[in-house]
């Protein structure tokens, strides 16, 4: 038998195994059908679904070099009437267009607002990067007591704050 990719053939089943089913499509001509192609809901077991001696159609799905032909079941067979998702929802809104979906699978959710007033960058410019302006260790050791002397002048004022509020006498009762 001379067989095409793509064409239904109707064959018995020879042997069921747990990956898959033999299906003898003529008498020196047997493909598989695997336990994925076997029905259009979940198989977990191919006994459920068939036996052996049973007549199937089949489509053929590809014809291996090596003599190996992979069969379907379910391709042969019309796709069954998609169910309605709960709630009544199908895919639509109410004019009939498709609705449209965030990456998290919800509804789009209205843009946020961005109508502030621009910044005035005349008068407040970004600062700007100058690579040449801080050059050098003689630099970075200004930098650096610069900002000891501000961590410790902040620091202080933070000790100050701490010592009045320990020292007040709406704290005592």
């Amino acid at each position: 038998m001379q067989l095409e990719v793509g064409k239904i053939y109707e064959g018995k089943v020879t042997g069921i195994t747990k990956f898959g089913a033999f299906v003898e499509l003529d008498k020196d001509t047997t493909g598989m059908v695997h336990i994925s192609e076997v029905a259009n809901t979940f198989v977990s077991e191919i006994k459920d679904h068939l036996t052996e001696g049973q007549t199937v159609k089949v489509k053929v799905l590809n014809l291996g070099d090596d003599g190996k032909i992979s069969l379907s079941i379910k391709k042969a067979l019309p796709a069954p009437p998609r169910k309605p998702r709960e709630g009544g929802f199908n895919g639509k809104d109410r004019n009939g267009g498709h609705k449209n979906f965030n990456r998290q699978g919800g509804q789009n959710r209205p843009k946020p607002n961005y109508d502030r007033t621009p910044q005035d960058f005349a008068k407040n410019p970004p600062p700007v990067y100058d690579p040449n302006a801080n050059s050098g260790n003689s630099d970075f050791e200004d930098m650096l007591s610069k900002f000891k002397a501000s961590s410790e002048e902040r620091f202080s004022d933070l000790k100050k704050v701490i010592d009045n509020k320990r020292k007040s006498p709406s704290r005592r009762k």
